[in-house]
């Protein structure tokens, strides 16, 4: 995996007792300076990954997705191999006389569980596991399917408050998100393209949300926007940045974590959007741009001040402070970035979970 590299001012040391390198990040990389104001997640279900990146003391939590939990289903490795086999022990047993999709689903939410419950050994924060993305659009079935996943959690060992239940930001998310924080189930609203499906989230109640700069810069760019505008114009930026402020300003408790990430310039300027945004609550990367982080000893500055963001927020209290459906749904509709990029991240989510529901189908089978 190039992820496993050695990198310049990134030193692998072999760990005698476990096969997992540790990393050595210099007290002046970006990495640490970043981690000393924002909250770090690692994004990624590579376990080894997560665990030396954990180590390094700058990282706390870890995000995973459908794509996430559909190649360690579809892995070779030794340790997922027996993931899978449990989740299907595990959904032949407690879903016996279910039928067999029943069953199957199970044995998908097992899996996910697997997964985070091997990451939560290695982070000391939160761990993300997503509902089903096929229920994007069922409420009921997303607060159903959610509390399945906290029992099998906490009849594990792991309590609720380490975990944190990913739902799309449609409407149906939102309300199921509502319900379930309401019941001390925290949530991760994902799929978040624009200002007013963070702000419902937060009227809402939601503890954290995950906007995507990084597309919402890919829309633009494909839409007549500049091709490498400077990283303070770019438009993800200004959309997170946008977030970050309302939050502060109306002091919503909702933690603002971005993911997804652009180079704003183009190729070799990779970090842009993480340089501009530092400062913002928390940020998910992906392991390539931890290690870019960990390489430059370039001085990174704060970006966002709560106080200054709060000061400087010029929108109004959207609808009273609780938006109702229809505001929302007309006012996403609106929003052509929201709306295109969230359909095609669940178009994509569903299409990762199909292909791994097939093979969990062909083992149930076996």
């Amino acid at each position: 995996s190039p992820h496993r590299s050695a990198v310049s001012g990134l030193r692998l040391a072999a760990d005698s007792k476990t096969t997992v390198s540790e990393i050595e990040v210099s007290k002046s990389s970006q990495l640490a300076q970043l981690a000393a104001m924002t909250t770090l997640s690692i994004d990624t279900g590579e376990l080894d990954l997560i665990e030396r990146y954990a180590k390094t003391g700058y990282i706390t939590d870890a995000t995973t997705n459908p794509l996430f939990v559909s190649q360690a289903g579809l892995s070779g490795d030794a340790r997922y191999i027996a993931f899978v086999d449990e989740a299907i022990s595990y959904a032949k047993d407690k879903g016996s006389g279910w039928s067999e999709d029943e069953a199957v689903a199970l044995a998908m939410d097992r899996l996910a569980v697997n997964l985070g419950r091997e990451i939560v050994k290695l982070v000391d924060g939160y761990v993300s596991t997503e509902v089903d993305p096929r229920l994007s659009f069922n409420k009921e079935e997303s607060v159903k399917r959610a509390k399945r996943i906290i029992e099998m959690y906490e009849a594990a060992g792991v309590p609720r408050e380490r975990v944190l239940i990913k739902l799309a930001a449609t409407w149906e998310g939102l309300k199921a998100m509502e319900e379930l924080e309401k019941e001390g189930i925290t949530c991760n609203i994902t799929l978040v393209f624009g200002f007013i499906q963070a702000v419902a989230a937060a009227q809402f109640g939601a503890r954290l949300i995950s906007p995507f700069p990084g597309r919402i810069l890919d829309w633009h760019k494909a839409h007549g926007g500049e091709q490498a505008p400077a990283p303070e114009a770019d438009p993800g930026v200004v959309e997170v940045a946008r977030m970050y402020a309302y939050f502060r300003k109306f002091k919503h408790g909702t933690i603002c974590m971005p993911a997804s990430w652009r180079p704003s310039r183009g190729a070799g300027f990779e970090l842009d959007e993480i340089v501009a945004l530092a400062g913002t609550d928390r940020m998910t990367l992906p392991p390539p741009l931890l290690s870019r982080l960990a390489e430059s000893d370039e001085p990174l500055p704060r970006r966002l001040d709560a106080a200054q963001a709060a000061a400087s927020c010029t929108d109004e209290e959207v609808a009273g402070g609780y938006i109702g459906e229809a505001e929302f749904r007309f006012l996403l509709n609106q929003d052509g970035c929201s709306t295109e990029k969230m359909a095609e991240g669940i178009r994509a989510f569903v299409a990762d979970t199909e292909k791994l529901e097939a093979v969990m189908r062909n083992k149930f089978k076996a």
